[in-house]
């Protein structure tokens, strides 16, 4: 009584008498869509690893993978900690350098052994490190950690002469218990000298973060077998991406692109202080002069934002980008970032600071002039009250029909969503039963978006449609191994136009078919 996984017999050229038992994989009919909420950010830091996407959930998880939010342009923990305020947790941090950054190290013992930090940065400066007695005799404990950190602790370090600090750079770079792995912190390069060890401290000179010349391009990186920059994001799923304070036009081309390719919508700027247009120079200006225009883009205003810096302790200027990504993130796709709140802004540059001058707010006529052209803007107040938020939720195209936020997410949502989903049916044999569970699969994921609320239509009427079988699969296509599904989703609108009519006076008649129940 044989026992088979389905398809490994030919079912139709059995011999022997025999039960034969066949387990059949449940079929692939629903699908579980992708995170919308990761942000892929990419800058400067003071530490960790280069051109790496690393995991990052809160500013503890920041400041543990990277140090502290520095006070600079093209800084990432400014853009993560914008982004936090705005209640984004689901980050994909790249670190980018120039090229000049170096590691903290310590002499150590000289000719016995060199202390060098595991990352490039200043961060590597504050490393502290010490050999005391061990808790064994005749045996030593090292001990290296960093503020804020857990120290690491090596003990019973034992051994004389030149043997002991071979024995202490083993224990650093490889561990010396189960309990304690290699130094996440530091490596040891051991030497020949044979200076018996004593208790003392280290002292780490020497990091540099390695940003004195970085611009947009470094930003971007290169794709290739070994990316970096922008490009180490690729394939990691983020549904919004972010190069910190990247304001060079002749970079948004190439920044929109690599979007389009990933499904991720890219959040960009201009320069701080930018007018809105004066024929060269503006905002709308420089976005025509790059044909920006795409709905993987959202272009923000160069009226950059006032922001009480919690790390540095004072208020400076930074990006809008980081606000904009962070409230986009924490909101379902189908949203817009139109009239909701964003949090942490004290000013603009168009409004000033608080207290400091005469407050300004856009004209219609400088909104129009904006909007029309693609361009967003924090501004305050908003239509739904006295708080920040963005004047269009729009995205940089000119095309009507996809120049909404909700447009772009929902579009990349449904698409990758499908592309991380349907391909277990390559490889199927063709036949209606295929076509039906591809139609059921499609079926039951634009269902749960319909209950969910992420797709409707005002009459209640079905926005989907699903066609898959004969009609669009003849055999003329499906003999040549092609199988073809039909999809067509009709998005929710946002409500950007409202209009009130009202009509007033004392010679109106209202006509109501029964007196309102005064309560």
């Amino acid at each position: 009584m044989p026992v088979y996984q389905q398809g490994v017999i030919n079912t139709t050229a059995l011999v022997v008498p025999n039960l034969y038992v066949q387990i059949v994989a449940p079929s692939a009919l629903t699908l579980n869509g992708v995170p919308s909420n990761m942000i892929g950010v990419v800058g400067t830091a003071q530490w960790g690893p280069k051109n790496t996407s690393v995991i990052v959930g809160n500013m503890a998880q920041f400041s543990t993978n990277f140090g502290s939010i520095q006070a600079r342009k093209y800084d990432m923990g400014t853009q993560v900690a914008t982004a936090v305020q705005q209640g984004a947790n689901n980050f994909r941090c790249v670190r980018v350098t120039d090229g000049t950054d170096a590691a903290a190290a310590s002499v150590g013992v000289a000719t016995c052994i060199t202390f060098t930090a595991v990352y490039t940065g200043t961060l590597g400066n504050s490393l502290s490190a010490a050999l005391s007695t061990g808790s064994k005799a005749s045996t030593f404990k090292f001990t290296v950690g960093l503020p804020g950190m857990v120290p690491e602790v090596y003990d019973n370090i034992a051994g004389t002469g030149n043997a002991f600090w071979v024995a202490l750079a083993a224990a650093i770079n490889a561990g010396n218990s189960v309990s304690r792995g290699p130094s996440a912190l530091i490596t040891a390069t051991s030497a020949a000298g044979t200076t018996a060890p004593t208790a003392q401290a280290f002292t780490f000179t020497g990091g540099t973060d390695g940003v004195a010349t970085i611009t947009a391009a470094v930003l971007m990186g290169a794709d290739g077998l070994t990316r970096t920059g922008m490009y180490s994001l690729r394939g990691q799923g983020c549904s919004i991406g972010v190069l910190a304070d990247a304001d060079t036009s002749t970079a948004w081309g190439t920044i929109d692109a690599y979007g389009l390719s990933e499904g991720t919508y890219m959040i960009q700027v201009a320069p701080a202080g930018i007018a809105i247009s004066n024929g060269t120079t503006g905002a709308v200006d420089v976005k025509n002069t790059a044909a920006l225009d795409s709905y993987s883009s959202k272009f923000m205003h160069g009226d950059w934002v006032w922001w009480n810096d919690p790390a540095n302790q004072f208020i400076r200027m930074v990006s809008p980008q980081g606000f904009i990504a962070g409230r986009l993130a924490n909101l379902s796709p189908e949203q817009s970032s139109l009239n909701k709140p964003i949090y942490g802004v004290v000013g603009t540059q168009k409004s000033g600071l608080p207290g400091t001058q005469a407050q300004q707010v856009y004209s219609q006529a400088e909104l129009a002039a904006l909007i029309g052209a693609g361009i967003d803007v924090i501004v305050n107040p908003s239509v739904g009250g006295n708080y920040w938020g963005t004047a269009s939720g729009h995205n940089s195209s000119s095309n009507a029909a996809t120049n909404g936020d909700n447009y772009t997410r929902m579009t990349n949502y449904i698409a990758y969503t499908l592309n991380a989903g349907m391909g277990g049916y390559v490889g199927r044999v063709v036949n209606s039963t295929l076509f039906m569970n591809i139609t059921s699969t499609l079926m039951s994921f634009f269902g749960n978006l319909t209950r969910q609320g992420l797709l409707g239509t005002p009459d209640g009427t079905l926005a989907y449609s699903v066609v898959c079988n004969a009609s669009n699969n003849p055999q003329s296509r499906t003999g040549l191994g092609y199988v073809q599904a039909d999809v067509t989703v009709r998005y929710l609108a946002i409500n950007e136009k409202f209009i009130v009519n009202v009509q007033g006076g004392q010679t109106v008649v209202v006509m109501q078919s029964a007196a309102p129940q005064q309560g």
